[in-house]
């Protein structure tokens, strides 16, 4: 890897394949794994050299309210989702001496591709146990990724959850 003035590093990557854990695959699991939690994990290593290295910088894992509160037939995601929660408060310990911050967002339910073939009486439910009785936009949590890197600097080591759902 060559070194790189990057001081951010937001790790969103997110698949669901919904099954419980007895129809659940080998290579679903593995897959689910792989992509919610591995590549995250692997693409902190590798940023996280410079980020060493330069002395400073900022990861940001991109979690879920499945990780604190996982539905039936989410365990798959949920379990690498909350491998994250785990992942940030380890890395934040093992690299804050170095200045990098590490943190965790659980942006709610929002509509976009990853729910976009939900059906609409799950769509309601969960829009139902809001507070507030909306979802999060994509632009609103960007707005507070945004906040949280240049106006939070003294932040790190949090799961912050911003979703309104209350269980």
């Amino acid at each position: 890897m060559h070194d790189h003035p990057c001081d951010l590093l937001i790790c969103a990557a997110g698949m669901i394949d919904d099954r419980l854990l007895a129809k659940a695959t080998s290579d679903q699991w593995d897959q689910l794994l792989d992509t919610n939690l591995r590549g995250a994990a692997w693409c902190a290593r590798e940023v996280g050299k410079n980020m060493l290295k330069n002395g400073k910088g900022h990861i940001i894992f991109i979690s879920s309210y499945s990780a604190l509160h996982p539905p039936l037939g989410q365990i798959a995601y949920a379990s690498a989702k909350a491998g994250l929660l785990g992942l940030t408060k380890s890395l934040a310990r093992e690299w804050g001496a170095a200045q990098i911050r590490v943190n965790a967002i659980l942006p709610g339910f929002m509509d976009n591709n990853m729910t976009s073939n939900m059906p609409a009486v799950h769509r309601e439910k969960i829009l139902a146990d809001h507070v507030l009785g909306h979802f999060n936009t994509e632009k609103q949590v960007a707005q507070f990724i945004y906040h949280l890197h240049n106006h939070l600097t003294h932040t790190s080591g949090q799961i912050i959850n911003l979703d309104s759902r209350i269980l």
